[in-house]
C-alpha cells in the first residue's frame, strides 16, 4: 500500500490552529446553572447545526476548561449567538475566574438557563449527547425553546480577531 504524504509526520498545533482561524465563524456563550454554584458561562466559536428533526445543536469545549464540568452537571444550557457590538460580552465570558454575571443584562429562560440581553438568537437545550473529540469535548443539545432577532448582525471571528459582517454579495452571481 503506498504511503500517503505526511502519513508519518505530526502536524504542528501552533500551525493548525492557526489554520482552523482561518475559518470564519460566529461567537456565542453557553450559559447554565448549576444546582450549587448557580449561573456559569463560557465564550465558544465552536458552534453548528446538527439536525432539524429532532432539533439538534452542537458545541465543543476545551476538557482543561474550568466551566466544563459545571456544565455538564447543569439540567440543561442554553447557546447565545452574540451580535456585533457585543465583544466586551464575549471577552468577559472568555477570561477565567471574576464575576461574570455582575451587573449583566440576563433572564432565565423557559427551561432554566441564563438568556444573556440583546442576543441575535438563544436556544435552550437538554443534554442530548457527548462525544470524544481529542483534547475537546463535543457536547450535542436538543434544542427545546429559541428565540432569534434576524434583524441583528453577527459577531464574528475570523483569524484570531472579532470581525463584523461586511458587504452583501450579489446571489445572483
Amino acid at each position: 500500500m503506498p504511503e500517503r504524504p505526511g502519513a508519518n509526520h505530526a502536524i504542528d498545533p501552533v500551525r493548525l490552529r492557526r489554520a482552523f482561524g482561518l475559518y470564519t465563524t460566529g461567537v456565542t456563550i453557553i450559559t447554565a446553572v448549576h444546582p450549587k454554584q448557580g449561573p456559569v458561562g463560557i465564550t465558544a466559536n465552536s458552534f453548528s447545526s446538527v439536525s432539524l428533526e429532532p432539533p439538534l445543536l452542537l458545541f465543543s469545549l476545551s476538557r482543561q476548561s474550568f466551566t466544563l464540568q459545571s456544565l455538564l452537571e447543569s439540567p440543561g444550557f442554553a447557546v447565545n449567538i452574540l451580535q456585533d457590538g457585543q465583544r466586551a460580552l464575549s471577552h468577559r465570558f472568555a477570561t477565567a475566574g471574576g464575576d461574570k454575571w455582575s451587573g449583566l443584562g440576563w433572564r432565565t429562560g423557559v427551561h432554566g438557563a441564563p438568556i444573556l440581553a440583546g442576543t441575535i438568537a438563544a436556544f435552550e437545550c437538554a443534554h442530548h449527547a457527548q462525544y470524544d473529540g481529542g483534547d475537546h469535548l463535543i457536547v450535542v443539545g436538543r434544542v427545546l425553546a429559541l428565540e432569534a432577532d434576524a434583524a441583528g448582525a453577527p459577531l464574528l471571528y475570523f483569524h484570531s480577531r472579532y470581525r463584523s459582517i461586511g458587504e452583501e454579495i450579489d446571489p445572483d452571481v
